[in-house]
């Protein structure tokens, strides 16, 4: 039940991370909407309100098809103008900043719900379509359905130029930077719950490894699957690689307190989440690692954008100063049982210097990063006691000094 269950839930978010998802769902409620006012017109009260209101009757089929077939055509229009400019600055934010940023803008839910909007209309006036026939010498045309899709168009008229206005702001280098720190920081605050550094040392000797079947990015752990597994077997785990590490199909991940048989070690692995992308909300670390990517590209000769990369260590030194006071828990446990999973977690000093040490290397001759390097050292040192953050300001400052010398 377990398999059929972490395979239901794998299908699931599979769906609904689909930039077809929500366009579906849009389109089938627009194709409901449709119906049920169709309906609704037909049936006594409907064609009541078309008596006391004869504006809202058309009487001539031609002019009813007419008015369906330029909706139809106008939006299918307004619908590939606007995505083939989300595919040009797509590719815009691409070769400016990082590939890695493209999977937030792809998956936006905003340009997904507008996609559903313009083919949820465009559905909506197919039917219509096939509502208007000869009924004995009189034609029956839904006319009520009509102006409410002619409303509905004037609304995708106005949602289009505020589309045209969201996705040019959407990849300004400051709002991407700002929404990959807001997400790496909601990461932060969920993941890193402890306001002292726990030093939780393995307390087993490892009997047995438990190696993947699977390659991909080691993110964590199903906590229920995982503790559900250590009390079922009486064990405790320590895993050897921290998140966001790369692990090869066959590789030990996990050491076990503990010999167990193969069977055993397969249904560990159900609570190992190995993944193919990475996600910010799973793995803060990548969101540290996107900012420092994106700081580095704008600093490229082909960019050449101090600026851009100055903001980017400000977001990153953000990060940083509240994970300076806050740490990850160093285990998981549970209550109902005395066994435990040892995470193996980067330090500051290593997340620190995985994050900013590219930067320096990439643009320590440039004088406005040297600047701002210093100042932000500077207050970081503030807050704690770093031995990399102590050896990068001394580098900063002699970068700093020969160039006054020069």
């Amino acid at each position: 039940m377990d398999k059929i269950r972490l395979w239901l839930i794998a299908r699931y978010r599979l769906i609904v991370s689909s930039i077809a998802f929500i366009p579906g769902i849009i389109s089938i409620l627009f194709l409901v909407f449709a119906i049920l006012l169709l309906i609704v017109e037909f049936s006594e009260a409907g064609r009541q309100l078309k008596t006391d209101l004869p504006w809202l009757t058309l009487k001539d089929p031609s002019t009813a098809r007419s008015i369906l077939g330029t909706i139809a055509g106008g939006v299918i229009s307004l619908t590939v103008f606007s995505f083939s400019m989300v595919m040009i600055v797509l590719n815009q934010a691409a070769s400016q900043m990082s590939n890695r940023v493209l999977d937030k803008l792809i998956g936006n839910r905003f340009q997904q719900t507008v996609l559903g909007v313009y083919i949820g209309t465009i559905v909506y006036s197919f039917f219509l379509f096939s509502t208007i026939r000869d009924t004995g010498g009189s034609f029956q045309i839904p006319s009520i359905s009509i102006i409410t899709l002619t409303a509905i168009t004037v609304f995708d008229i106005f949602l289009f130029i505020y589309f045209l206005h969201f996705i040019t702001q959407s990849v300004k280098y400051d709002v991407v930077i700002s929404r990959i720190e807001s997400a790496t920081f909601d990461g932060l605050k969920e993941f890193c719950i402890e306001m002292v550094e726990e030093d939780k040392k393995i307390g087993f000797s490892a009997l047995s490894v438990i190696k993947t079947s699977k390659s991909g990015i080691f993110e964590g752990f199903d906590t229920k699957e995982i503790m559900d597994f250590c009390k079922e077997n009486a064990c405790s785990l320590s895993a050897i690689y921290p998140m966001g590490t790369f692990v090869l199909r066959g590789q030990p991940i996990l050491l076990c307190s503990r010999v167990l048989a193969e069977s055993k070690t397969e249904d560990a692995q159900e609570g190992v989440i190995l993944s193919q992308q990475e996600s910010v909300s799973r793995n803060y670390e990548y969101g540290l690692r996107q900012l420092s990517e994106i700081a580095i590209k704008a600093l490229s000769p082909g960019i050449n954008d101090p600026g851009t990369a100055i903001i980017s260590l400000r977001a990153l030194f953000n990060l940083l100063g509240y994970r300076a006071k806050h740490f990850p828990p160093s285990a998981l446990s549970r209550n109902d049982i005395p066994h435990m999973v040892y995470r193996k977690e980067l330090s500051f000093d290593e997340l620190f210097a995985r994050v900013i040490f590219p930067i320096w290397d990439y643009g320590k001759e440039d004088r406005m990063l040297q600047q701002e390097f210093q100042l932000l050292l500077g207050q970081l040192s503030t807050i704690l006691s770093s031995a990399p953050l102590y050896k990068l300001l001394k580098s900063v400052e002699e970068e700093i000094d020969q160039g006054d010398l020069s």
